[in-house]
């Protein structure tokens, strides 16, 4: 189906500035040339067929574009905006041409309105976009010559148009077509877009619905879960109250069986002495003063026994709370004794305790076998001799690095070990000694963490021989660990008598730390 002859616009917009030629008025302001005789003529001559009864046939529903569907109305709009910077001016109404001065990218949004309003009033500008879309958009009007057989066939049955519109493949490019080339089915091919944007919006809200639902009866469930596990604590309460409430029974029917026995045996004294009253009433009375005095003797002995139970109960909880405050103050004075006992030591240089010279140890002429410290086997054997007091762990830095994580960079492996060694020595309260080979060795740490000994050898000096120095160097006794793989090492620290520990079996260690 093709396109209506390009006719002048009817809605006045022919004296606008920028008109071309084909304008009421030209760039000089010249009139231009009125419409020729037989022009005229054939225009009336297709008026009167219009309003024919074959004319009638042809006429079709006009399209309400004030409520076109937001689908089709932004494809209309892309498509004008599209084809403005295209068309010239005298094809542009006046009121949409500020519109071309917008972004390309902006037009059909910020220009929507204007430009299906003339769109709408101006079929000259409606037949440009459509020539323009032709030429250079010939898909999107594709959809509706896919249609037009079956338009045709039926074109009087709006209920089969809708249904062909239903069922295409793009109801909005159908539609944006025939609104485009005028179409007289352009009409239904709206309702059909916007009955299919509605449903859409109506299984969009079902669906949120239907989730919401899913997600009530998910919450109901768990709900019903918690309901569940608050009845069976009450059911428990209740069975917890009712075994206190047959306890509480139990003594209570204690306590009655002895004011009944209590009773009887103040009644049988009653009886006595009533009958010792027939006999001897001045006895009588005696006794009954005597049992008002033995009763009320009993009423103190009672309330002093209850008063007692009580101040023990204070006293108990007084010297409960005394204890703790002597233990405390105990706590103190140990704690400042040993302060004091590790200052004397510290100033006296006396060295730590228990490693001094035992008086075994001056007797001349007798001597111990020297015997190598053991080598540590197993995790569990290194956690309990980093427990001991005043253990000293010396640590081959490169030789623990190099075995745990090698593909790091000096730095990055020196800075690693000490973090971990320092967070061992925060856990077990070791001395902690790492010592690196300082060749090659451009920039030292400012800072470690506290309690971690960072050593570097000096030049020309191996780190293995620092180590031997510095079990060498620690007094008799003291007991000492080595963190190395190294033969040599382990070999000359056990004859010394350090403990020798693989490297691994240390990164182990650290790993849990």
């Amino acid at each position: 189906m093709q396109p209506s002859s390009h006719r002048s616009d009817p809605s006045g917009d022919r004296s606008g500035p920028g008109y071309g030629p084909g304008s009421g008025t030209d760039s000089g302001g010249e009139a231009a040339p009125a419409a020729t005789p037989d022009e005229t003529v054939s225009e009336t001559a297709a008026d009167l067929d219009a309003t024919g009864p074959a004319g009638a046939a042809a006429r079709h529903e006009a399209v309400d574009w004030r409520s076109l569907p937001d689908p089709v109305r932004e494809r209309l709009a892309a498509l004008a905006a599209g084809a403005l910077s295209a068309l010239p001016a005298a094809d542009v109404p006046r009121h949409v041409r500020p519109v071309a001065r917008f972004a390309p990218a902006k037009r059909a949004k910020s220009g929507a309105s204007a430009l299906l309003t003339g769109m709408r009033d101006s079929p000259r500008f409606r037949t440009a976009v459509c020539e323009w879309t032709r030429t250079h958009r010939p898909d999107a009007l594709e959809p509706a010559a896919d249609t037009d057989a079956g338009a045709d066939t039926d074109a009087g049955a709006d209920t089969g148009a809708d249904a062909d519109l239903a069922s295409a493949a793009d109801p909005v490019g159908a539609a944006v077509a025939a609104v485009l080339l005028g179409e007289p089915d352009a009409a239904a091919r709206i309702r059909a877009v916007a009955q299919h944007t509605e449903d859409a919006s109506l299984r969009a809200e079902r669906d949120a619905a239907l989730a919401r639902v899913r997600k009530l009866e998910a919450e109901l469930a768990e709900t019903r879960g918690e309901l569940a596990t608050a009845r069976a604590d009450v059911e428990r309460a209740r069975q917890e109250r009712a075994d206190q409430l047959d306890k509480l029974r139990g003594r209570l029917r204690n306590r009655g069986q002895e004011l009944r026995e209590a009773r009887d045996a103040a009644e049988r004294a009653r009886q006595d002495a009533e009958q010792a009253t027939g006999a001897r009433g001045g006895e009588a009375q005696r006794l009954a003063d005597e049992l008002a005095r033995e009763r009320e003797r009993a009423d103190a002995e009672r309330t002093r026994a209850e008063r007692a139970v009580a101040d023990a109960e204070t006293a108990r909880r007084s010297a409960q709370e005394a204890r703790a405050a002597d233990e405390v103050r105990l706590r103190l004075l140990l704690d400042t004794l040993g302060g004091a006992a590790d200052g004397l030591r510290k100033e006296l240089a006396l060295g730590e305790a228990g490693t001094g010279a035992a008086p075994a140890d001056t007797v001349a002429g007798a001597a111990e076998p020297a015997a190598a410290a053991e080598r540590v086997a197993d995790a569990e054997t290194l956690g309990r001799l980093l427990r001991l007091p005043s253990v000293h762990l010396v640590v081959d830095g490169y030789n623990v690095t190099k075995t745990g994580y090698p593909e790091l960079p000096l730095a990055e492996q020196r800075s690693r070990l000490i973090g971990q060694l320092g967070a061992l020595r925060a856990r077990v309260g070791a001395e902690v000694t790492v010592v690196f080979d300082g060749a090659g060795v451009t920039s030292v740490p400012a800072a470690n963490p506290r309690g971690v000994r960072v050593l570097f050898s000096e030049p020309g000096v191996l780190a293995d021989d620092v180590i031997r120095d510095l079990v060498a160097a620690e007094p008799h006794g003291r007991p000492v660990i080595v963190a190395t793989s190294d033969r040599e090492v382990v070999t000359a620290v056990r004859r010394s008598g350090a403990h020798a520990v693989a490297s691994d079996m240390l990164l182990t260690r650290l790993g849990r730390t």
